[in-house]
């Protein structure tokens, strides 16, 4: 699992595709990448992968919500298989400890300490359903009660919107500036208001909590987060080259959802 747009691929009679992985289930877009492409097909058919539009849109998006602009390094090329199990086993997952874990998700696949810090920051964006952190609010490790770093005065606030068993229920990450892509969420993590046990534990280590407190104080100020955005900047290329396809290796899909052999 790399940067070889493997999670566009549709599942297949008894090969159920990465989109249908827990962790996956609420991605969406699917449907721009397809209109992309078919662009891109019309006008220079073979040429540009799904893997390349995925880097570029990621790219896109951040911009469009007033984050950093960065060149993204073009030619790769698609994979050929999707399996559902590869998002599990290689996706942090949102309970998972950054100061333990480290070593587990982000070192194996080329990126550092500050990477991953960097990285989380990107829940600036978007929401979470509560099923992907519901146990901090009613079960933590078993104990029937809210997981005690968790802000007290938020915990009731999220119950409101969360009730027990909800699956459905989208939540901001970064509430109040879900749509814009700058360092207040940090903010979030420095109060003990984070959703996710993997954002929360970020201060548990030195380093992320100098970090976290410092992009904090700079989001408070209002100021421009120019350390936070030429950071972010430089772990998205990083992140970008992860196990690359390139050359004789893959394919150009002529259809994201797809293998190219199935129309052939």
């Amino acid at each position: 699992m790399g940067c070889d747009a493997s999670i566009l691929l549709d599942s297949l009679p008894g090969l159920p595709s990465e989109k249908e992985s827990i962790p996956n289930l609420s991605l969406r877009g699917f449907g721009t990448i397809d209109l992309v492409k078919a662009k891109l097909e019309q006008a220079c058919p073979g040429v540009v992968s799904c893997a390349d539009i995925l880097a570029l849109v990621a790219r896109d998006v951040v911009v469009l919500t007033h984050g950093p602009y960065w060149d993204v390094p073009t030619g790769r090329r698609d994979g050929m298989s999707s399996v559902k199990d590869d998002a599990l086993n290689n996706l942090p997952p949102p309970f998972f400890d950054a100061t333990r874990n480290l070593y587990q998700f982000f070192i194996p696949k080329g990126l550092d300490a500050k990477d991953q810090v960097v990285l989380l920051g990107g829940h600036t964006l978007g929401t979470s359903h509560c099923s992907s952190f519901s146990d901090r609010l009613y079960n933590f490790s078993g104990t029937l009660m809210p997981d005690p770093s968790l802000d007290r005065q938020y915990v009731p606030r999220l119950k409101t919107k969360c009730a027990p068993g909800d699956t459905r229920t989208l939540v901001e990450m970064d509430p109040g500036s879900f749509r814009t892509f700058d360092a207040s969420y940090y903010r979030v993590v420095a109060k003990g208001r984070a959703l996710f046990t993997s954002d929360e534990t970020l201060m548990l280590d030195p380093f992320a909590r100098d970090y976290v407190l410092r992009q904090a104080a700079v989001a408070a100020e209002g100021a421009y987060p120019a350390e936070f955005f030429a950071d972010f900047a430089a772990s998205m290329v990083k992140m970008g080259n992860m196990q690359v396809l390139t050359g004789e290796h893959g394919q150009v899909r002529r259809r994201c959802a797809a293998v190219n052999q199935m129309y052939m």
